[in-house]
């Protein structure tokens, strides 16, 4: 006899956030015996994985509070649209990934309309960066968090928010990331005279793009002053692409620009140094082994609420080994002089290079577990359904 399906509803509102919905679903379809059905809002990997979006993902992924305020109409539409259909679809689990200002929204109208349905919150929100209240006040609406980070449960705790569990990060059991490890590990030593490759990663928004990346071509070009031919790579999202060669065209170093997947990789394995965006590439960066300089322009009305930030450093790889292993310039800091001659030291060989790769293999070390990030928090997910259901 055909077990039953088992029907999901998962929202994510960022790049990221769907390959983790994704790579979970994955880990769900294997652990359950019967099909497992979709509801909800994803990108390109959820509906790989079979999940028709209510509408395009990328409308969530915005910059600073000024940008929400702009398209506040247009957000408490999409939370009610996708209330109202998580609602209707009467799912046996919601699972919200990441994006808090627009996942847990849609989770409290769900609780409301839907007080028995198992809700886990895959990727723990920075209660501990800023903000701490929003730890206790989750509680009514999600059963289990599932943290990516080993120091957030201990926080969660803290906090008092719901239960937690570090499950690992997806990126250390990514296929693609682990081949580059060990193309880097087999790398052959640059010759005197050698170009150096450096990655451009100005983030996957709109508005980090044209605040960063004519910056970060000047930087390149200064490098370029400095060392010698320099080879600059660029990989983007598909959505942000024309935006990308819009402002590639007039940067004073040429950029050779892809959009896949795989080529994203291959820039990794070739990259010598990467100047980023601070965000989740600095932790594909560092786990991948690439060297790498932070930079992030940051709203103005973020800038006045600073004080606010309960955190010292915005890059994961920082926080997760408890020290400054990657350099970061924010707002006015961030200048081509200053990110070029970073890149400098990064890019041969020096001590600067051999203290950041020592960095990077800590935060490989912590970021371990036994089980893969998917198959454990398909587990979870599977033990809050059982333990929540009717007369339990």
């Amino acid at each position: 006899m055909m077990a039953n399906a088992l029907k999901v509803a998962v929202i994510a509102g960022e790049v990221s956030g769907d390959l983790l919905g994704a790579d979970l679903v994955a880990a769900l379809r294997k652990a359950h015996p019967g099909p497992v059905e979709l509801v909800g809002v994803g990108g390109e990997a959820l509906q790989a994985e079979g999940l028709q979006s209510l509408f395009d993902f990328s409308e969530l992924s915005i910059m600073g509070l000024t940008q929400v305020l702009k398209r506040l109409p247009q957000l408490l539409r999409r939370i009610r649209q996708t209330a109202d259909a998580v609602i209707a679809a009467n799912p046996d689990v919601l699972v919200i990934v990441d994006s808090p200002d627009f996942t847990h929204r849609v989770a409290r109208r769900v609780r409301a309309a839907l007080p028995d349905l198992p809700i886990i919150d895959y990727v723990c929100p920075s209660v501990w960066a800023w903000k701490e209240y929003r730890a206790r006040a989750m509680v009514p609406y999600v059963d289990h968090v599932l943290a990516v980070l080993p120091f957030e449960p201990a926080a969660m705790q803290r906090l008092g928010g719901p239960p937690t569990t570090f499950i690992g990060h997806r990126l250390t059991s990514e296929p693609a990331l682990l081949k580059v490890r060990e193309v880097r590990r087999a790398r052959a030593q640059k010759q005197p005279g050698d170009a150096h490759t450096l990655l451009l990663l100005p983030g996957s928004r709109a508005a980090e793009i044209r605040q960063l990346l004519p910056i970060f071509g000047q930087a390149a070009a200064e490098l370029a002053g400095r060392v010698g031919p320099v080879r600059a790579l660029l990989p983007t999202v598909p959505r942000q692409e024309a935006l990308v060669r819009e402002i590639a065209a007039t940067l004073p170093v040429s950029v050779h620009i892809t959009v896949s997947s795989e080529e994203k990789w291959a820039a990794f394995a070739e990259a010598d140094a990467a100047l980023a965006a601070s965000g989740t590439v600095l932790l594909e960066l560092a786990l991948s082994g690439v060297p790498a300089v932070s930079a992030y322009k940051a709203d103005w009305l973020i800038t006045l609420m600073s004080k606010r930030i309960k955190i010292w450093s915005a890059a994961l790889p920082n926080l997760i080994a408890d020290y400054p292993v990657i350099p970061e310039y924010l707002n006015e800091v961030v200048r081509p002089g200053s990110l070029s001659r970073w890149l400098e030291r990064l890019a041969g060989d020096t001590l600067q290079r051999r203290a950041m790769l020592e960095g990077f293999d800590l935060t490989w070390q912590r970021l371990q577990t036994q089980v893969p990030p998917g198959e454990a928090a398909a587990g979870i997910v599977l033990e809050v359904m059982e333990r929540k259901k009717p007369g339990r």
